[in-house]
């Protein structure tokens, strides 16, 4: 998915991370998602346990920390596991 992205600012957009990259969204009480590609002006993001995909601007999202990572990489093993993964 490829989108144009014309900021108010004028400042260069923030560079998108290679699919399936672990993100958290800062405007959303610091979500952790699953970065899947650029719609227009936003990047669409899934739940690490899978569900609806969300979009949010690029400037509200930063790479995940590694504790961050590793609860969301566990979340997403116990989700499986109870068979709630999607």
């Amino acid at each position: 998915m490829t989108g144009a992205y014309t900021p108010a600012s004028g400042q260069e957009p923030p560079r998108p991370p290679a699919p399936g990259t672990l993100v958290v969204d800062t405007a959303r009480d610091d979500r952790v998602g699953e970065f899947r590609g650029v719609s227009g002006p936003h990047w669409s993001l899934r739940p690490v346990r899978g569900g609806t995909e969300w979009e949010v601007d690029p400037a509200c999202v930063r790479l995940a920390t590694p504790i961050e990572r590793l609860r969301a990489e566990n979340a997403r093993c116990n989700a499986r596991s109870e068979g709630r993964f999607l």
